[in-house]
């Protein structure tokens, strides 16, 4: 049993009072979260950029423009520009696949845990104006929370994979829960700042971070076939910090120019859980996931921007401190470490955006429509070497559109719910909008070579890797 430990322990990243209706909709938002977010890859290794339709019809190209509740992932400075309460739910709908061969012309193929990932990853952003307090001090300062899931990851392979004593399967349903302030100094500037506390809901069947494998049969080891798996889980806290900054202005005080950045700590999971082999506890195992720091900067422009129509350019650029995640060497009950060496680089997103809306048109006088497109390219910091089937991650491009629109005063959402009115109280929604979004992620194919798994058969993981992926976005917005 100890040479089981000892070599095949797999490391694992584990009508109402207006105070009333504010806690409402954030338990009702966090609890759609929770209950939704099984969390997926999507782009650079763990890291998950699609937070809102808004957001990903322009490539994730937002920072600079943070001009709905998704501010508060985007960045928590722009909800200074919010008024009133707004919120905003939404979902991924994720399918796609890798397709793998090796050397001796072996062939898998791995998705989603199936062919769109269940349950949909979500997001929940609440955001509040205090300006309506009455309390001087509080005129200019924002506050809000978000419930999403920026990093994770879900997919799986058949047991018969060439690879299958490496992973067959492997989960990290993370979550982030991230109360957050802004506060506008002047016309010019606003600053943000926020918690960002990762967590996993414990009452889930995917509440916790799990690798499958099966054994390979070698000396010490059980039969050939026998299911592995490593479960983990933890919570950790970071903070984030953010700036948005209005030089240039019209004359109806709109931003003509806008420039955003943000930082992100890191904060670091130690994963705790048990190995099991045929589903029976052979030792308590952990190890230590530091999630990277994360700058962003993004300046966005309005060539056109009046009564009638707005047209938005933005460039954001992204930078993710991967090289946090050195090893994720597993410390076993017995006393003994497996070291497995990481190594990750640190990368650049470039991401570019385009928005161009009708504000009121004559087809459609209650209404603000938004037609969106985007790209993306993003590099892959993880060497050959520590590369896992179940994390295909390789240089990638991603292409996106959408529309967004947006219900006021008199008009209808659907034909049939009123949109809102101007003086009502609270609780009566004053908008009604329907962000929707498709992106489409091509990752270069990649052929790994020499890789150093110290679980696997020697070799088992090396061949080429082709994948694609397809994301269909949608969030609701209510302001209130």
């Amino acid at each position: 049993m100890r040479q089981i430990l000892n070599r095949y322990v797999m490391p694992m990243a584990r009508q109402s009072r207006p105070m009333d209706d504010w806690l409402g909709l954030v338990w009702m938002g966090c609890l759609l979260v929770i209950l939704t977010s099984p969390t997926v890859v999507l782009a650079g290794a763990l890291r998950i950029f699609d937070h809102s339709a808004s957001g990903t019809a322009q490539g994730g190209a937002f920072a600079a423009q943070a001009d709905d509740p998704s501010a508060v992932y985007f960045n928590p400075a722009g909800m200074t520009q919010l008024s009133g309460m707004q919120t905003s739910a939404g979902t991924l709908l994720i399918g796609g696949a890798t397709s793998f061969t090796s050397p001796s012309g072996a062939t898998a193929r791995g998705d989603f845990d199936g062919s769109v990932a269940f349950p949909p990853p979500s997001n929940f952003y609440i955001t509040a104006n205090l300006r309506k307090t009455g309390v001087p001090i509080l005129e200019n300062l924002s506050a809000g929370i978000g419930v999403l899931s920026p990093f994770g990851l879900l997919y799986g392979y058949a047991n018969d994979a060439p690879f299958a004593t490496a992973a067959t399967r492997q989960s990290l349903p993370l979550i982030d829960i991230k109360p957050t302030l802004a506060y506008k100094l002047n016309d010019y500037v606003s600053l943000g700042l926020g918690a960002d506390i990762y967590t996993f809901a414990p009452f889930l069947r995917s509440g916790e971070v799990s690798t499958r494998f099966l054994s390979s049969g070698g000396p010490g080891l059980p039969s050939p076939g026998t299911p592995m798996e490593i479960t983990g889980s933890d919570t950790a806290a970071g903070f984030n910090v953010s700036a948005l900054l209005t030089p240039l202005r019209n004359a109806n005080g709109q931003p003509v120019v806008n420039v955003g950045l943000v930082y992100r700590t890191q904060a670091t999971l130690h994963l705790g859980g048990q190995f099991l082999a045929n589903g029976i506890r052979v030792a308590d195992a952990s190890t230590t996931l530091v999630l990277p720091q994360i700058f962003t900067a993004g300046i966005a422009v309005w060539p056109i921007r009046d009564n009638a129509r707005e047209w938005k350019l933005e460039l954001d650029v992204d930078y993710t401190g991967w090289k946090s995640v050195r090893n994720l060497d597993v410390r076993l009950s017995s006393g003994a470490t497996i070291a497995f060496p990481q190594n990750w680089r640190s990368t650049y997103t470039f991401m570019v955006g385009t928005e161009y809306k009708w504000l009121q048109p004559t087809l459609l006088p209650d209404w603000d429509v938004a037609l969106r497109a985007g790209y993306w390219h993003s590099q892959t910091p993880i060497p050959d070497q520590s590369f896992m089937p179940t994390i295909p991650d390789a240089d990638q491009h991603a292409v996106s559109a959408g529309l967004g629109f947006l219900c006021k005063g008199p008009g209808r959402f659907l034909g049939v719910i009123p949109c809102g009115t101007t003086d009502g109280p609270l609780f009566l929604p004053k908008a009604i909008g329907l962000d929707m979004a498709y992106q489409a992620i091509f990752y270069e194919p990649r052929t790994v070579t020499g890789n150093q798994n110290p679980i696997a058969i020697p070799g088992v993981v090396n061949g080429t890797y082709n994948t694609t992926y397809h994301v269909g976005s949608i969030n609701i917005r209510v302001n209130f």
